[in-house]
């Protein structure tokens, strides 16, 4: 008997020898035991920066760079991904989005300049970040245009967007070794209130298109599947958790460094581990990645995946581009070709900073930050002719630092690159509040989406606690007055506010402006001018964090601004829960002691 199962098994693999050899197919490059070996090169949020920055985001010069204190730049990416192509591995090279915005050179090429990089140094797929829709869907579709790798996007449906029908793939279909991967992506569902993509593109739920284009590549027999996504870090875990079939999520959005070395041993703060491992609904290991942000590193990912298609071991760490990877000289020419014209801009000094203006690590989106502070001041300064008494930044709008010295105004456009214009308007005290909680609302963890709305402010001052639940946040607000001093908000007086037209108009969540509004007029000067001509006027500035804004604890915090929070009906079900049981517990007691 176990003869003729060992004859029949035998016939039945020469058969399948025999049709693979009658079909011309070629078997996947694999690794021993029938598994599947792949390494993906990523990115992610590179906004623009061709060229090197410094440890701070800023523009590196010249002689900065020689000496070995700069990073990235597109001519090291490109040596970084022909030493990875040497190896000979089967290689997917991917981007996450946000190559918009950032630099000089988006402010004059409007997304050439990363659609060109992504073509030259051979990407396969992209997808969208909430920035390619900063100048609207037309130069969008522009962008795409001159892609030569497909833009993928499950849940960003731009089929009522004239400029863009046509144009976005649900996913894509790569081959590495004779294998077949299955590439889709998602963007944050805020991009309407983080960007400007117009009244025609739907921002679908994320979960349930995504989960429709695994079941489409499922179908058709793909088994492993990247998902490119632009939500950030604390989203892709929370998606990897819920979802069965995708193997590998490439991130952006909360341009998070993530690392398996020892703190001391890094350049920067690491938020978790390189891959993070998260389980899917049915076991399966999912790994999430992710490349900081401005192309300081190029992800590189080595995973195995079984005969079914599960990922079973992996390696790999972002690569750091620093001054041990030589540039690539072509693309180093061609970056240098592009920066002619902005030379001009570049090395006008508008003014002198006898300090750092920092937005070193964001800093800006989470408290305090000097060049908020010098910022807002400006905006204020700019708009007392009209009775403003506040202004209000948010934090995400500060792109870069700028190092003590010469300013030019190449600096200032880099830092504040989206041409937003001041609004000033009539706000009540309450809305005000309103506006703040909004502010403060994400801001208690690196992590979180949505934490470019933090609010840097002038002529005023707050406390918040960031253990409070959502909306309760903000323990005490106190406007300045004319002589200096400082007294508490009164929710009843109309108070005459500056901010940002995006911020103004509903953007990065603040509604409240949108709706509450007296009297708007959302057509001021450019903020990059009124910077500028503040430096100009008060050089050399020398901005020192004032203590403007705080966390702390108060006995007494501001009531609530009304609207109940998920955070507030999970404390309020806990408490009456604990009780509940409290009083079972008494009951059971009682009844056993009798």
């Amino acid at each position: 008997m176990k003869i003729r199962e060992l004859l029949f098994a035998g016939v039945v693999a020469l058969c399948v020898l025999f049709v693979f050899a009658l079909s011309g197919a070629t078997p996947a490059i694999l690794a021993q035991g029938g598994t599947y070996e792949l390494t993906i090169a990523h990115t992610n949020d590179v906004h623009a920066r061709l060229m090197p920055i410094t440890s701070s985001n800023s523009d590196c010069k010249a002689e900065d760079d020689a000496a070995g204190k700069c990073f990235g730049g597109v001519a090291r990416r490109a040596t970084a991904l022909q030493k990875i192509r040497a190896e000979g591995k089967n290689l997917l090279v991917l981007d996450a989005g946000d190559q918009f915005q950032g630099s000089l050179f988006y402010y004059l090429y409007k997304g050439e300049e990363g659609q060109k990089f992504l073509n030259e140094l051979g990407f396969q797929a992209t997808t969208f970040g909430n920035h390619e829709f900063d100048d609207g869907p037309a130069n969008a579709a522009r962008y795409i245009d001159g892609l030569k790798l497909p833009l993928v996007s499950a849940n960003v449906d731009v089929s009522a967007e004239p400029t863009l029908a046509g144009k976005v793939k649900p996913y894509t279909i790569l081959e590495a070794g004779g294998e077949k991967i299955g590439v889709t992506g998602c963007t944050t569902t805020e991009t309407p209130i983080l960007s400007s993509p117009g009244p025609n593109i739907k921002f679908d739920d994320i979960a349930a298109t995504v989960k429709a284009q695994i079941a489409a590549l499922e179908k058709q027999g793909i088994n492993k599947i990247v998902l490119l996504c632009h939500e950030g870090y604390e989203p892709d875990k929370v998606l990897a958790a819920a979802l069965d079939g995708i193997d590998v999520i490439v991130g952006g959005h909360s341009h998070t460094y993530l690392s398996n070395n020892p703190p001391d041993q890094d350049k920067d703060k690491a938020l978790g581990p390189y891959p993070t491992v998260i389980k899917s609904p049915n076991g399966d290991p999912v790994l999430v990645v992710q490349a900081l942000a401005y192309g300081k590193y190029l992800g590189r990912l080595d995973v195995t995946f079984d005969e079914k298609g599960v990922p079973t071991k992996w390696g790999g760490a972002p690569i750091l581009l620093d001054a041990s990877v030589t540039p690539d000289p072509k693309i180093a020419e061609e970056v240098a070709k592009m920066d002619v014209p902005l030379q001009e801009l570049r090395k006008k000094v508008i003014g002198q900073s006898s300090v750092d203006l920092n937005n070193v690590d964001n800093e800006c989106r989470f408290g305090e930050c000097n060049i908020g502070d010098l910022i807002s001041d400006a905006m204020l300064e700019s708009q007392q002719k009209e009775g403003v008494q506040i202004a209000l930044l948010n934090g995400g709008g500060i792109r870069a630092s700028i190092p003590a010295g010469d300013v030019t105004l190449g600096q200032v456009l880099t830092v504040l690159p989206f041409g937003n214009t001041i609004a000033n308007f009539g706000l009540k005290g309450s809305d005000l509040l309103v506006a703040l909680e909004n502010g403060v609302s994400r801001a208690e963890n690196p992590g979180n989406e949505g934490t470019g709305r933090f609010p840097q402010v002038a002529g005023m001052r707050y406390v918040w606690n960031p253990k409070q639940p959502v909306g309760s946040r903000i323990v005490s607000v106190e406007i300045k007055q004319a002589d200096g001093s400082y007294k508490p908000l009164d929710p009843n007086v109309t108070y005459k506010i500056a901010t940002l037209d995006f911020t103004r108009q509903g953007g990065d969540g603040y509604s409240v402006f949108a709706e509450k509004a007296i009297d708007p007029y959302d057509f001021g000067p450019t903020l990059s001018d009124v910077v500028a001509n503040y430096i100009g006027a008060h050089s050399p500035v020398a901005p020192a964090i004032e203590g403007r804004i705080k966390q702390g604890e108060a006995a007494a915090p501001l009531p609530s601004t009304g609207a109940v929070m998920p955070n507030q009906v999970w404390f309020a079900s806990l408490v009456l829960g604990g009780a509940f049981l409290l009083a079972l517990g008494a009951l059971l007691y009682r009844r056993s002691v009798r």
